[in-house]
């Protein structure tokens, strides 16, 4: 449902985009607020991955297939950070270890909420053509074991975001839409 919905998202860029915009052409603020939208629609549809694969009630062959969904939303080798209260120090995994991971945790119960989701940069175009954008969230992790909840933090996170242009086929036609990718996701700051 997630994929044919940005299917037509796409769609609805390319439909309203020229085929004779150039690369060096800037962003209209028309086409801005639908690279935007997307770009919140990829985190909001990453942040519902996450949370069902945290989910102990998820069975295993979905959530490898919610995994596999979750990586395509990523630029080739983005990382993962994650952090807790019990040790400073933040490390940080490829897309698919951070998922395993998070399924495998120890807790009977494991709530993830996402929260507060904003750019707090503007796109900025990079000199491979590429625009370069962050996007933060807030996340609320709650561990709970049988006797109820065991662990519990808010952690804020930047989602780096990469925005090019792209080119498909539709009826024989080659049509150009920008596309937006998730990049590295680092974690800024981890509170009780």
């Amino acid at each position: 449902m997630i994929k044919i919905k940005s299917f037509f998202v796409l769609l609805a860029f390319a439909a309203c985009s020229t085929m004779a915009l150039a690369q060096e052409a800037p962003i209209s603020q028309e086409r801005k607020r639908a690279i935007d939208s997307l770009a919140i629609e990829k985190v909001r549809d990453l942040s519902k991955y996450i949370t069902l694969i945290g989910s102990k009630e998820t069975q295993f062959s979905e959530a490898d297939r919610i995994i596999d969904r979750a990586q395509e939303l990523f630029m080739k080798d983005a990382k993962i950070g994650v952090s807790t209260l019990a040790r400073p120090e933040i490390k940080y995994f490829t897309v698919r270890k951070y998922m395993e991971r998070l399924m495998a945790l120890n807790y009977s119960k494991v709530v993830i909420d996402w929260y507060d989701i904003h750019y707090i940069s503007d796109l900025e175009k990079q000199p491979d053509g590429k625009y370069v954008g962050v996007i933060t969230i807030y996340q609320k992790f709650e561990g709970y074991s049988e006797e109820g909840i065991k662990y519990k933090d808010v952690t804020k996170k930047d989602i780096t975001l990469y925005v090019e242009k792209k080119q498909t086929q539709i009826s024989g036609h080659m049509i150009d839409y920008w596309d937006v990718m998730l990049g590295d996701i680092r974690v800024k700051e981890t509170k009780p």
